[in-house]
């Protein structure tokens, strides 16, 4: 099982970036997926998540109506739109794949992102 996490990096305050995390070794479609953040000094929290088949998404209300999560079911592959950075967002991302009602939970590795000027 891989959960791998791309698309962080050093954005200015009000910037974009797009977070992808590409899953293999597990059947994508049947797993629930989330972002979750981990900020230096703080514990980790959820960003967002949605659905196995994407009809919900569920979002920190911090986030909402500046990120987007999406998925693409035939590519494997769950996405972070975020807009209007800033420093409060500065953390590193990971991914996360769920089972529920198996007890399955896979992550990612992470990636860094960092709002600054």
């Amino acid at each position: 099982v891989q959960l791998v996490e791309s698309g962080g990096g050093l954005v200015q305050p009000g910037g974009s970036l797009r977070l992808s995390c590409v899953a293999s070794g597990f059947t994508f479609n049947r797993y629930s997926m989330s972002w979750y953040r981990q900020a230096p000094g703080k514990e980790r929290e959820l960003v967002a998540s949605i659905s196995s088949a994407g009809g919900s998404t569920n979002y920190a209300e911090s986030m909402k109506g500046r990120f987007t999560i999406s998925r693409d079911n035939a590519k494997s592959t769950v996405y972070l739109q975020m807009n209007s950075l800033n420093a409060e967002d500065t953390a590193v991302y990971y991914c996360n794949a769920k089972r529920t009602g198996l007890g399955l939970v896979f992550w990612g590795q992470g990636t860094q992102v960092t709002v600054s000027s």
